[in-house]
C-alpha cells in the first residue's frame, strides 16, 4: 500500500507514502480508504490523523496516472474524499510542506486540519487548463470565503499556511503547529481533544455566499476575461465557484465535474498538460542514467564581458556561484561591470532586489585579463565573437590554462562544437551551453552534446541548468542546433510572403493573433537584421540549392538592421521600441516585386500561419529523424521557452499533432505547388511521412 497504518494510543495515523510528493495514485487512494475502514472497525481507535511522509502532505493527483484508466479507477478522488467525510470517527489532516491539488481537496474533506508553518497550499489545476475536479471549487470557498478562494483557484498560485490561517472567518486551518517537527505531536493531541465530537464538522455544511452576488461574479468575469485570452479554464473557475454559492453541495459537485470533464477535452488543456510533462522530460536523456556521477561546480569563469557574457555571469551570481570575468582590455571589463551593475540596480529600484543582495552578488564577481587566473574555475564559458577563428584561439588558451576536470563550454549559437572540441586535448570536457539573450532573463538553455562530450559532463550541465533556473534541452551538433536551425526556414517563409503580396505588418499581426509573442519581422528587427544577413551569405555558399527571397538583402543594403539602427522592417524613434509602419519599406517591397514581375495576390492570415508554423514542423521532423533532438517534446520546449511560441498550443510539434499529421502533409503538398515558394523544402521529412503511414504522431512516437 502507499499509505502506512500505525497506531498511537487511541489514534490511528495514515501516512501517505508515495514519493516524491505523495501523489494520490490508485494504491494511495486504496490505502487511505482501507485504512479508514480499519480504523473505524477498531473499537480502540477514537480518531484518525492523515499526514504525508517526506517532502509533502500531498502534491495531488499522481501525474504518472494522467490519461490512464487508473486515474478513474475506484476509489477515485471523489470516492476517497467521500469516504473521509463519512468516517464515523473524526479525521484530522496534518498538513506540511506541499498541500496542492487533490492533496488540498483531500484535506478539505477531513473534519479538521492542523498545519505546520511554511506549507505551500494551492489548487493549481488552472495551470493545466482545468479546474479542480474533486470538490475544490465547492469546499474551498466555504472554508476560506468566496473572494480568497476564487483568487487562489483562478491564479493557481500557492499561499503559505500561516497567511491563510489569518484570513478572517477562515475554517481551513483549525490549529497551527509551531514547526514541521512538532506537527504530528500537535495533530495527535488535537485528535485526542476532539475525538468525542459527534457528528464531526464537515466543510460541505458551511455557508457559501457573496454579499454582492451576481454583480460580483459579473465583475469578476469581466476582469478574468480580459486577462485570460486563449485560456478557457479561468472563466470556468468562476462558473464553478458561482455554482457553489447558488446550488446545494451535491449539485455543485456535479456542476464542477461537468466543467472539469469538458475542459479535459479542450485543445488548450491538452496542450498545457503536454507542456507539463514535456518540461519534466527534458532532463531525461536516453543513454545518460539519472545516477550518472556529476562534477562539482563551485566556481565559474566567463570569457567576454559583453551583453551576453555579463548576462551569463549574472545567472551564476544569482545562485551564489562566484564568477571570474575575462576580456581583452580593461575598458571592455569596465563596460561589462557597469552594465552588469546597472542591471542589478534596476532590480533594486523596482523593489525586486535588496541592496545588500546586490552588494553580495557583486562581491562574488572578479575580473581579469589573464587566462592563467581562470585555472581554479570548475567551468568556463566562452561568449566571444561568433567566428571559428576566434573560438579556436580561445579554446587553445583555455586548454592550456584550465585545471584537469574543468568543463570547457561554448555559448555558440550556430558553430560546430565538434570542431571546437578538437582545438583541445580534452574533447570529452567540451560542451555547448547556448544561452539566449538576455541570458539573465530568458529561460531556455540549449545544452549541445558533442560527439565526444562525456556523459558526466552532460549530466553536470543539466543539473547546473536546473540550479540556475533554466529550461535545459539537449541538442546534437548541427548548424543552428535546434532553435536557430528551425527558425531559419520560418523566417525564409516570411520573406517569400512579402514577395507574394504581404506586408511585414500583416505577417506579424497574423502570427501574434495566433499567439506568438512577436511576429517574424519584429523579431528580426529586435535581434538584428545584419545577423540574419550574415547567416544568409553563408547559406548562399554552403547551400546553393536552397531557394531564397532577396528582399531582406535589399533591406540590409540600406543599413536598416533593426532597433539598434532605428530602422529595419519598421521605423523606430530614439529610446523607444514601438514598431512604426515604414512607407520606405513598403515602397522597397513593391519595387522588389516589380523587378521580379510578380503581381501581388491576397494572402489570408490562415495561410500565413500555416506556412510559418509548418515550416517549423517540417524542419523539426528532420531534426528528430537525424537524432539532433531526442524527443519531439524537447523541440516544443525550445520553442515555448526561447522563441515565444504560444503555450496554449503546446509547441510546434504538439500543434502539428493537434492538426493531424495527415492534414499537415496535405497542406505542405499544396504549398509545394506554389511557383514562388521552395517546392524542395515542402517535401515531407522522412519521419513525418513514416508517422503518417503507421498512424502515429510526433509526441506519441516518443
Amino acid at each position: 500500500m502507499s499509505a502506512d497504518y500505525t497506531v498511537h494510543g487511541p489514534i490511528a495515523v495514515l501516512t501517505l507514502n508515495n514519493p516524491p510528493v505523495n501523489g494520490l495514485g490508485f494504491m494511495t487512494r486504496l490505502g487511505i480508504t482501507q485504512g479508514l475502514e480499519r480504523a473505524n472497525f477498531d473499537p480502540q481507535i477514537q480518531a484518525i490523523v492523515i499526514t504525508g511522509e517526506g517532502r509533502a502532505f500531498s502534491g495531488g493527483a499522481d501525474i504518472r496516472e494522467f490519461g490512464t484508466p487508473k486515474a478513474s479507477q475506484e476509489p477515485n478522488l471523489l470516492a476517497m474524499n467521500r469516504a473521509v467525510e463519512n468516517s464515523g470517527k473524526p479525521v484530522v489532516a496534518a498538513l506540511h510542506s506541499v498541500v496542492m491539488g487533490g492533496g488540498l481537496e483531500l484535506a478539505l474533506s477531513c473534519h479538521y486540519r492542523v498545519a505546520a508553518p511554511g506549507c505551500s497550499i494551492a489548487l493549481p489545476e488552472v495551470k493545466l487548463g482545468l479546474i479542480p475536479g474533486a470538490g475544490g471549487t465547492q469546499r474551498l470557498p466555504r472554508a476560506l470565503g468566496v473572494e480568497t478562494a476564487l483568487n487562489m483557484i483562478i491564479s493557481g498560485d500557492p499561499q503559505k499556511s500561516e497567511v491563510l490561517a489569518q484570513v478572517p472567518g477562515q475554517r481551513l486551518i483549525d490549529r497551527m503547529a509551531p514547526s514541521r517537527e512538532a506537527l504530528l505531536d500537535v495533530a495527535l493531541a488535537f485528535a485526542a481533544e476532539i475525538s468525542a465530537v459527534r457528528p464531526a464538522p464537515l466543510v460541505r455544511h458551511l455557508p457559501c455566499m457573496h454579499p454582492q452576488g451576481d454583480a460580483y461574479f459579473q465583475y469578476t468575469r469581466n476582469m478574468v476575461g480580459n486577462t485570460s485570452k486563449n485560456y478557457p479554464a479561468p472563466l470556468k473557475c468562476v462558473d464553478a465557484i458561482e455554482a457553489a454559492t447558488k446550488l446545494d453541495f451535491e449539485a455543485g459537485l456535479l456542476a464542477e465535474r461537468d466543467i472539469f470533464n469538458h475542459l479535459m477535452q479542450t485543445p488548450e488543456s491538452r496542450a498545457l498538460r503536454h507542456v507539463f510533462f514535456a518540461e519534466r522530460a527534458t532532463s531525461k536523456i536516453a543513454d545518460v542514467p539519472e545516477d550518472t556521477p556529476k562534477r562539482s561546480i563551485d566556481s565559474v569563469a566567463v570569457i567576454g564581458a559583453g551583453i551576453m557574457g555579463g548576462g551569463i555571469a549574472m545567472c551564476f551570481l544569482n545562485v551564489g556561484i562566484p564568477v571570474r570575468l575575462l576580456d581583452t582590455t580593461p575598458e571592455a571589463l569596465d563596460r561589462g561591470l557597469a552594465t552588469l551593475r546597472k542591471n542589478y540596480e534596476s532590480q533594486v529600484s523596482k523593489g525586486k532586489l535588496a541592496q545588500d543582495v546586490l552588494d553580495q552578488r557583486m562581491a562574488m564577481l572578479s575580473t581579469t585579463l589573464d587566462y592563467a587566473d581562470l585555472s581554479i574555475a570548475d567551468l568556463v564559458i566562452e561568449a566571444v565573437y561568433e567566428s571559428m577563428d576566434v573560438k579556436e584561439k580561445v579554446f587553445k588558451q583555455l586548454d592550456a590554462a584550465m585545471k584537469p576536470g574543468a568543463i570547457l563550454a561554448s555559448n555558440t549559437s550556430t558553430l560546430d562544437l565538434n570542431t571546437m572540441a578538437q582545438f583541445t586535448k580534452r574533447p570529452q570536457d567540451v560542451v555547448g551551453l547556448h544561452f539566449f539573450s538576455p541570458a539573465n532573463v530568458m529561460k531556455l538553455l540549449e545544452v549541445v552534446r558533442g560527439k565526444l562530450t562525456g556523459k558526466d559532463v552532460l549530466a553536470t550541465a543539466m543539473a547546473l541548468a536546473k540550479k540556475i533556473k533554466k529550461t535545459a534541452v539537449v541538442s546534437g551538433v548541427c548548424d543552428g542546433f535546434i532553435g536557430n536551425r528551425m527558425v531559419e526556414p520560418y523566417v525564409r517563409q516570411a520573406y517569400f510572403l512579402l514577395d507574394e503580396g504581404c506586408t511585414p505588418q500583416q505577417v506579424d499581426h497574423a502570427m501574434e493573433a495566433f499567439g506568438f509573442a512577436m511576429g517574424p519581422f519584429r523579431m528580426c528587427d529586435l535581434s538584428g537584421n545584419d545577423i540574419w544577413w550574415a547567416i544568409r551569405k553563408r547559406r548562399y555558399v554552403d547551400m546553393p540549392h536552397v531557394k531564397y527571397s532577396k528582399i531582406a538583402d535589399v533591406l540590409c543594403e540600406l543599413g536598416r538592421f533593426g532597433q539598434k539602427t532605428g530602422a529595419g522592417w519598421y521605423d523606430y524613434q530614439a529610446g523607444k521600441r514601438e514598431a512604426l509602419n515604414s512607407p520606405l519599406v513598403h515602397k522597397l517591397i513593391e519595387d522588389h516585386r516589380s523587378s521580379l514581375g510578380i503581381t501581388p495576390r491576397h494572402i489570408t492570415d490562415e495561410e500565413i500561419v500555416q506556412r510559418l508554423v509548418l515550416a517549423l514542423v517540417n524542419e523539426g521532423a528532420h531534426i528528430l529523424d537525424e537524432g539532433i533532438a531526442g524527443k519531439a517534446s524537447d523541440i516544443d520546449m525550445v520553442y515555448l521557452s526561447g522563441y515565444g511560441f504560444p503555450t496554449f498550443r503546446g509547441g510546434p510539434m504538439q500543434y502539428a499533432d493537434t492538426l493531424g499529421l495527415f492534414n499537415v502533409i496535405q497542406t505542405m503538398q499544396r504549398f509545394a505547388k506554389n511557383p514562388l515558394d521552395d517546392a524542395h523544402f515542402w517535401q515531407p521529412a522522412p519521419l513525418l511521412a513514416r508517422l503518417v503511414t503507421v498512424g502515429q504522431n510526433f509526441n506519441g512516437a516518443n
